[in-house]
């Protein structure tokens, strides 16, 4: 991809400014951790028995920590020093509550973490074919991001995707027993683990709304969760969880912000512990207003 900056009506090629130390990278994302990766930052520079985190963060709709490590230089193991964090989380999950708590006031308890959930991120300008390709199993939960700032001012942050015929981790799990505590505890769900044992029927209807949606906007990511499959641009816009015979939809808007003429949305706002995101729930068992539905998902978007 080629940036151009406009001046007039005519375009110049937009430069690469490169960051100068991981540290310019690390405040950036700490300063927009939450419109970037949809993060809360919870601690800058953490030590957690004498391993140093760059940045500790929590995922709020998956209820469970994120560690976050920059780099520029390409000639480190991502998989290794991923796994020992993921270990190091695993091991230690009281010391990541006391840094949740103490850091941000609150009083999170260890069972309202979603440890299965637990992921680490690197940032970096760029990854070597061999980085990239170390991690791409669907279901180890180590992620790659990259970086670029211009001279123009824009920056370019990318999240590497994992092939759609990435092989599981569990296949070289047993080389290594410290992975094998992180494919015993740690969860990365797929679109398949939904819709396993579901009929025919429910599964065209999920691809229906699933195609109806994504064709909303070119951004909008799917990111399969433990109970639900979130559909996101930064942050979700809808969820669905996939059920017997139906499929049940919340629209990540609060409640007031949704303009449904035809009153088809659920209020859900007063109730506690319902899967997915938003105030907003309905179940649909066909697609006869799936047009409409479009319109209302759209609102979250805009």
């Amino acid at each position: 991809m080629i940036l151009y900056s406009k001046q007039g009506n005519l375009l110049q090629i937009a430069k690469e400014n490169a960051f100068k130390l991981e540290k310019e990278i690390q405040t950036l994302f700490e300063d927009n951790l939450a419109i970037i990766m949809g993060l809360q930052l919870v601690k800058s520079e953490c030590v957690i028995k004498n391993k140093r985190i760059d940045t500790l963060a929590f995922d709020a709709d998956a209820n469970a920590f994120a560690i976050i490590e920059y780099k520029r230089d390409k000639n480190h193991s991502v998989v290794d020093q991923g796994v020992s964090y993921l270990n190091l989380m695993l091991d230690y999950k009281a010391d990541f509550i006391i840094e949740y708590n103490e850091n941000l006031k609150k009083s999170l308890k260890r069972d309202d973490v979603d440890w299965s959930q637990t992921r680490v991120i690197f940032v970096s300008t760029s990854f070597t074919d061999n980085q990239k390709q170390a991690t791409n199993f669907r279901d180890l939960a180590i992620e790659l991001w990259e970086i670029k700032k211009y001279d123009n001012g824009a920056v370019i942050i990318n999240s590497i995707k994992k092939s759609a015929a990435a092989p599981s981790i569990k296949q070289i799990a047993t080389q290594s027993e410290a992975l094998q505590q992180v494919t015993r505890e740690i969860k990365v769900y797929t679109e398949e683990d939904h819709t396993n044992g579901k009929s025919d029927e429910v599964k065209e209807l999920y691809e229906s709304f699933k195609n109806a949606i994504l064709n909303l906007s070119d951004n909008i990511e799917v990111v399969p969760k433990k109970t639900y499959i979130a559909f996101k641009i930064k942050s979700n816009i809808v969820d669905i969880e996939i059920q017997a015979s139906s499929l049940k939809l919340w629209i990540n808007l609060r409640k007031g912000q949704l303009n449904d003429s035809l009153n088809i949305m659920r209020d859900v706002s007063a109730l506690k512990g319902h899967n997915g995101n938003g105030d907003y729930e309905i179940i649909v068992r066909d697609t006869t207003k799936l047009e409409y539905i479009m319109s209302l998902i759209k609102q979250a978007i805009l």
